[in-house]
């Protein structure tokens, strides 16, 4: 279920991309892109980690590692917005677009799954 979701939400982004590069300039296009690999990518490491266990003979080792992978998720997702800004100097509203869009797509792509 998450793998479908985080299919989608690859696809939606490089929709967004591609359709930003050819409406628009290439540095919005490269600052859209690196909104929507900052919420993809820690949305891939907390899967990582909320998944990684199962069963309910595992239910401490679950709720560790969902704990593990919300805090690196959040950390990443910092980390990668500062990077964005102070090390790239990247314009902040294409990149909050792409963070938007691929966020919402992920969670529209769960929800219509369930």
């Amino acid at each position: 279920m998450a793998n479908q979701a985080a299919l989608f939400q690859s696809i939606c982004a490089l929709i967004f991309i591609l359709i930003t590069g050819l409406l628009s300039s290439v540095d919005k296009a490269l600052a859209f892109a690196a909104g929507t690999i900052i919420s993809i990518l820690p949305n891939q490491i907390f899967a990582l980690f909320a998944f990684r266990y199962a069963g309910a003979s595992q239910l401490r080792l679950v709720t560790k590692s969902f704990s593990q992978g919300s805090k690196l998720k959040l950390a990443a997702t910092v980390i990668l917005f500062a990077i964005a800004f102070a090390g790239l100097k990247l314009e902040p509203l294409p990149v909050f677009a792409g963070f938007a869009i691929a966020t919402v797509s992920y969670w529209l792509a769960l929800f219509r799954q369930r």
